[in-house]
């Protein structure tokens, strides 16, 4: 099914509540139709990614948003395990954190991260950067069928 002919998956895999509230407000009321999946950590990640326990109906996300830094298990290894699966690693990552550290940018794009972004403090420029990443992911470029 056309990417464009129905809803799109995103999965924010995001342990603030504040950001989690953030990103569902910067995405409502658009004219692109979003389904958002929320996960608090990364092990709840994989959960969902690999469809066990309660996630045994996930739907296969198109795009995933992953903090840097989540409790039982942090984002670099969420992207080594998604990278390592053949049946996950076509899966745009978008790194959206709030570390700006030059390691964290570097490990990043050494785990074949899409893209890195740091989350800003101003509640306007965030909503502007989701959008921004939902316009260009979904309007702009070609994704991979799943």
């Amino acid at each position: 099914m056309p990417i464009n002919s129905r809803a799109i998956e995103i999965l924010l895999v995001e342990d603030n509540p504040g950001d989690v509230n953030l990103t569902r407000l910067a995405l409502a009321d658009r004219e692109i139709n979003v389904n958002l999946s929320v996960v608090a950590d990364g092990v709840e990640a994989m959960n969902f990614l690999h469809r066990h326990g309660e996630y045994h109906q996930a739907i296969h996300p198109d795009l995933i948003l992953l903090d840097w830094n989540l409790p039982r298990k942090d984002g670099r290894e969420v992207l080594v395990e998604i990278r390592s699966d053949e049946r996950l690693q076509r899966i745009p990552v978008v790194v959206l954190t709030t570390s700006q550290a030059e390691e964290d940018i570097l490990k990043a794009y050494n785990l074949h991260a899409n893209c890195y972004i740091t989350k800003p403090v101003d509640f306007d420029r965030f909503v502007q950067i989701v959008q921004s990443i939902e316009d260009f992911w979904f309007t702009i470029v070609q994704l991979p069928p799943e």
